[in-house]
């Protein structure tokens, strides 16, 4: 794969210059989802991982990143931003650990095979759906961050049902989603998942929640647990302790409780 106008493309420092990341200049672009969800999802070395809408790989490489071992597959629908996440992987020396599959997240299990990736292989499945309601919100005129963002009635069960399938028994689910979706998550994971574990992201103190970071367990019974949330920032706007350690100094995000 390779990205044909690199005059289309920036390369951008993300977790304080630990990670080097070509993205297109219009479009969807890396921000701070990618980089929380990675910091939340826990693996340990040898594990296999699959990120499901990888875009250029921000999450599935930082993740590899942090956690020397891992291997780690990114599955992304289009061919361009594919091109750039496999370069990334390269470019960031992780290209022995971190392949990646041009798919749809709502191909056949036959086609993923075909791609190498066989039902219930993974020990843990990473993914920021997209989540904007089109009939609601204004859909963006850019294509690349309109598929990005916008989804379907059906395209969160979609994923927790890609997720459910390529994990292992007690496999693990870490994803992204607006606060404001939470009952969709729930509604959603319940046919496959539990041991479900909620960690609200706030934008400053005393804001409501603005993102939900949800981790679950293929399989489990256990109840719901609601966590102590993360503040992004202080009332002055400045990025707090606990950010400024998962956004730039690479830190694992704490599931405390």
């Amino acid at each position: 794969m390779a990205v044909k106008d690199e005059a289309a493309t920036t390369e951008d420092a993300v977790l304080g210059g630990r990670l080097t990341l070509r993205q297109p200049k219009r479009g969807h672009r890396v921000g701070h989802d990618a980089i929380l969800l990675a910091a939340a999802t826990e693996a340990c070395a040898g594990e296999h991982v699959v990120e499901l809408g990888a875009g250029v790989g921000a999450a599935g490489l930082a993740l590899a990143q942090r956690i020397a071992g891992t291997m780690a597959t990114l599955v992304e629908l289009d061919a361009d931003l594919a091109a750039l996440a496999q370069e990334n992987a390269a470019r960031n020396g992780l290209a022995d650990r971190v392949r990646v599959a041009v798919l749809d997240v709502a191909a056949s299990k036959l086609e993923f095979s075909k791609a190498g990736i066989e039902p219930g292989t993974a020990a843990r499945v990473l993914m920021n759906p997209p989540f904007n309601d089109p009939a609601r919100q204004n859909a963006s005129p850019d294509p690349q961050r309109r598929l990005a963002h916008a989804a379907s009635a059906d395209t969160l069960p979609q994923w927790l049902g890609r997720a459910a399938s390529l994990l292992a028994p007690s496999g693990t689910l870490t994803m992204i989603w607006r606060a404001g979706g939470l009952p969709d998550v729930l509604a959603a994971a319940s046919t496959e998942f539990g041991g479900v574990t909620l960690l609200p992201i706030y934008p400053r103190p005393n804001a409501a929640a603005i993102r939900i970071l949800v981790r679950a367990v293929k399989g489990s019974r256990a109840p719901l647990e609601v966590v102590p949330g993360l503040t992004l920032n202080d009332t002055d706007g400045r990025p707090s302790a606990d950010a400024e350690a998962i956004l730039r100094q690479g830190s694992a995000l704490q599931w405390r409780g």
